[in-house]
C-alpha cells in the first residue's frame, strides 16, 4: 500500500510525488536524509529518537551548505504528521532534503533545496530470524572512503553509493552483508550499520575518525551497554580481530541489534547470538517493543483513533 507523502510543507498523494529529471540530486547525488523508525509499543506507538534524527538531518545539510527551508521543530511536526496521517502504527520514516531542478553543472548554490517524507512498513532489514540466528557476512573488498574525501558524518546520498558496491558484493557472494575497512585497513562499518565487537566481556568499535556515519542507534547501544555495566571502547580494530570475537553485532535503524554469526567463514563464538548481544537486545526491545523508555526517546504519535503512546 502506498501512503500520502510530506513534501514542501503540505501532504501529497503518493503518486504525485515527483521531481524533475533535471534536478541536481539526480546527477551529483546532493541529497542528505534520515531513516527514523515508529514503533509500536505495549504502551502505544512513538518514534525512536525523533530530535536526535531529526538533528542530524540538519547537521548532515549544514556541511553541504543546504539552507532547510524549515525550522527543525517544523520538520519533526512534519514526520508525525505523515505517520499519523498514514495510520501506521509500525514503520519507517524517511526525510530526504535535495537539490531541485536549477541550473545545471556540479555548482549547486543556485539551486532550491527541498524536502520529502515518506513512510513505508518494512520488516527486518538482515531477515527475519536473523535477530536470533545471526548473519553471515565477509570484509568487504571496496573499502570506507577516507577522511577529507567526502564527510562520512554526513548522512548524503552520494555516500551510498561505496555502501551499495559493498552490498552488491555481499549478496552476489552469498552473504548478508558486508564489512568496510579504513584506508587504514582497520574496521569501519557496514554497508548501512555500525559494528560492535565483544572479546573477554568488553565491547568495543570504530572510532567517528574511521570514516564512520555517527549512527544514532550506535549512540542507544554503548549507552544501554554501560548501563547493563560492560565497559564499552571505542578503539582501532584490525581486521583479524573479527576472526576472534567472541560476539558481533550490527546496529542501526534498519538493522536494530543484528548478530552476526561469521565472518569470512570464520565462526564467531558459537555461531549464534551470543549472551552479551542478547542482553544487550532484549534491554533495547524493551524499549522500542515494550515501551519502557526512562530516557525520553520515544515521541508519542497518536495513530488513528485512540492509540496514544
Amino acid at each position: 500500500m502506498a501512503y500520502d507523502i510530506w513534501f514542501n510543507g503540505k501532504l501529497i498523494p503518493h503518486d504525485e510525488a515527483k521531481i524533475h529529471v533535471l534536478s541536481h540530486v539526480i546527477h551529483y547525488g546532493s541529497s542528505v536524509f534520515e531513516g527514523v523508525r515508529c514503533y509500536k509499543t505495549e504502551r502505544g506507538s512513538g518514534i525512536f529518537r525523533l530530535r536526535e534524527h531529526t538533528q542530524r538531518l540538519f547537521d548532515s545539510a549544514k556541511i553541504y551548505r543546504m539552507d532547510i527551508p524549515y525550522s527543525l521543530e517544523e520538520l519533526e511536526a512534519a514526520q508525525i504528521e505523515t505517520v499519523q496521517n498514514s495510520e501506521l502504527e509500525s514503520c519507517y520514516v524517511r526525510p530526504v532534503v535535495y537539490r531541485g531542478a536549477g541550473p545545471m553543472g556540479v555548482n549547486p548554490l543556485n539551486n532550491p533545496v527541498e524536502v520529502f517524507i515518506a513512510v513505508w512498513e518494512w520488516g527486518k532489514y538482515l531477515g527475519d530470524d536473523a535477530l536470533e540466528r545471526g548473519v553471515d557476512v565477509q570484509v568487504a573488498s571496496w573499502s570506507r572512503m577516507a577522511p577529507n574525501t567526502l564527510p562520512a558524518m554526513a548522512k548524503a546520498g552520494g555516500n551510498y553509493l561505496n555502501a551499495s558496491l559493498v552490498k552488491m558484493d555481499a549478496v552476489l557472494n552469498g552473504y548478508s552483508e558486508g564489512i568496510m575497512l579504513s584506508t587504514d585497513g582497520f574496521v569501519a562499518e557496514g554497508s548501512g550499520e555500525n559494528l560492535f565487537l565483544i572479546r573477554g566481556g568488553t565491547i568495543y568499535t570504530a572510532p567517528v575518525g574511521f570514516s564512520l556515519l555517527p549512527g544514532i542507534t550506535r549512540d542507544a547501544i554503548i549507552t544501554i551497554a554501560r548501563d547493563l555495566g560492560y565497559k564499552v571502547e571505542e578503539k582501532s580494530i584490525p581486521r583479524e580481530a573479527l576472526y576472534l570475537a567472541d560476539e558481533l553485532f550490527f546496529t542501526g535503524t534498519a538493522a536494530e541489534v543484528t548478530p552476526i554469526r561469521s565472518v569470512d567463514k570464520h565462526v564467531i563464538g558459537s555461531g549464534q547470538r551470543g549472551p552479551i548481544t542478547e542482553k544487550i537486545q532484549d534491554a533495547f526491545f524493551d524499549i522500542i517493543q515494550g515501551g519502557n523508555d526512562t530516557r525520553g526517546w520515544l515521541t508519542k504519535v497518536r495513530v488513528g483513533e485512540g492509540v496514544t503512546a
